[in-house]
Order: C-alpha cells, then sequence, then structure tokens
C-alpha cells in the first residue's frame, strides 16, 4: 500500500465522517479511526505532563489485568476475533451458549457469534481441546485479534 492510497484513505475517512475505517490487502493493514477534535469538545491543548521512566522505557506504567493468567497458563492456544463487532456466546437470547468453560471443543465446531454490519459471522474452532476460559463477555464489543477464549489442546 502506497502513502499517496493512504492518503486518499484519510480523505475519504474525513469526507464521509465514518468514525473508523480499516483496509487489509495481502499482507498490508491499515485502520483509520477518528476521534474528536480539541476544538470540538471545547478544551484549549495545555502543557502535558512528563513521562515517567517506565513509559520513557517502552514499558507499560500498569501491567494488564489478564497478562498474568493468560501466561501461567502457556499450554492453551488463544481464539482470536476475526473481525470487528459484537461478540454473543448463544445464538439467541435465552438460548444456552454454544460452549462453556471445560467443554471438549472440535475443529468445525460453533464458539460464537460476532455480529458484524448486521451479519452473525460464526467463530469455529481450529483445533480439538477442552475450553480453559472465556475471555469476553456476551454483548461486548470485540476488535479484530482480541482473545475470545483460551482452549487446551488434546
Amino acid at each position: 500500500m502506497t502513502i499517496q492510497e493512504i492518503k486518499e484513505l484519510i480523505e475519504l475517512a474525513n469526507e464521509s465522517g465514518i468514525a473508523e475505517l480499516e483496509v487489509q490487502r495481502g499482507e498490508n493493514r491499515v485502520r483509520i479511526r477518528r476521534g474528536p477534535l480539541v476544538q470540538d469538545i471545547g478544551f484549549s491543548a495545555g502543557p502535558t505532563m512528563p513521562a515517567t521512566h517506565a513509559q520513557q522505557q517502552g514499558t507499560p506504567a500498569v501491567a494488564p489485568a489478564a497478562a498474568p493468567s493468560l501466561a501461567a497458563e502457556a499450554d492453551t492456544t488463544l481464539v482470536k476475533s476475526p473481525i470487528v463487532g459484537t461478540y454473543y456466546d448463544a445464538p439467541s437470547p435465552g438460548s444456552a451458549p454454544f460452549v462453556k468453560v471445560g467443554d471438549q471443543v472440535q475443529p468445525g465446531q460453533i464458539l460464537c457469534v460476532i455480529e458484524s454490519m448486521k451479519l452473525m459471522n460464526e467463530i469455529e474452532a481450529e483445533i480439538s481441546g477442552t475450553v480453559v476460559s472465556k475471555l469476553v463477555e456476551n454483548g461486548r464489543p470485540v476488535e479484530y485479534g482480541e482473545a475470545l477464549f483460551s482452549v487446551k489442546p488434546k
């Protein structure tokens, strides 16, 4: 993807007023996200706080809460969201979930659905194993590549 193509995508996002645009061509992927402008929310830019030593070193000042539990389960495989959308663990409200923690899964078995642009996309297991943990709450928005389940392979 060339710089000119990226500039055109930015112009398209600005002209159309969309909040987010993601384009993937082969191995190249670009995501353009618009946020509120400083003038739009009525604040002026003020002085910034100096970065802490941890931030200057490039390490996070606070470790993510999920990191210790995932690190302890190094023998598990994460099932990640292939798209942006809303996560649902059952086919319809009031129905039993597709899978629960402790369930055995096989390749091709439906684990959940992600609603994206009014389409329900079934997310299937790619390996056989045991569901160790469910990492997303029902009805919550998910991002591309976000971990949904942790599965311990057979």
